[in-house]
């Protein structure tokens, strides 16, 4: 694009599952939509970006969480979701595209850890055990997401996962 206008998202973005070794998930809620609850999510800003820079950014952007900060440890689970684009954001990317390839992340952060939210994004934050926030995600790709999160985190103390 020219003439000042924003560029076109790029269509590879990251999903980050933020959560605390006991298996508490953050969710935040997407400003203009009382019921959209999700994991912070953002596309590359350019095409080279590696995904775990974009991961990186997108948490300190949307929630304030550095992810080097003691106690944390982000984790690429190899992972990768691709999905039609909805229509109502279609508007956003080159003309043509419709698909979108998300790269999944985990990312353990201590109990107690700080949120400080982007108003222009999200207006909330709650954390919720991991079972409660795959059901509370408007997402079905990130509800099973946060369902994947006892296969990539064990629990503090080397727990095992128990049944899912």
């Amino acid at each position: 694009m020219t003439g000042g206008a924003a560029p076109f998202k790029i269509p590879e973005s990251v999903l980050v599952v933020i959560h605390t070794p006991a298996w508490e998930v953050l969710l935040i809620r997407r400003a203009g939509d009382d019921d959209h609850w999700q994991s912070v999510t953002g596309s590359k800003d350019w095409p080279e970006e590696p995904f775990e820079a974009t991961a990186r950014r997108e948490v300190m952007e949307e929630t304030g969480i550095d992810t080097r900060a003691p106690g944390c440890l982000l984790t690429d689970w190899a992972l990768e979701n691709v999905y039609d684009i909805w229509p109502q954001w279609r508007h956003r990317y080159a003309p043509g595209v419709v698909r979108n390839r998300e790269r999944l992340f985990g990312l353990r952060v201590p109990a107690g850890t700080p949120v400080r939210l982007n108003p222009r994004e999200h207006l909330r934050w709650r954390w919720l055990p991991w079972r409660e926030a795959a059901d509370a995600c408007f997402s079905p790709s990130n509800a099973e997401a946060c369902l994947l999160l006892p296969r990539f985190s064990p629990r503090a103390g080397g727990e095992a996962a128990g049944p899912l």
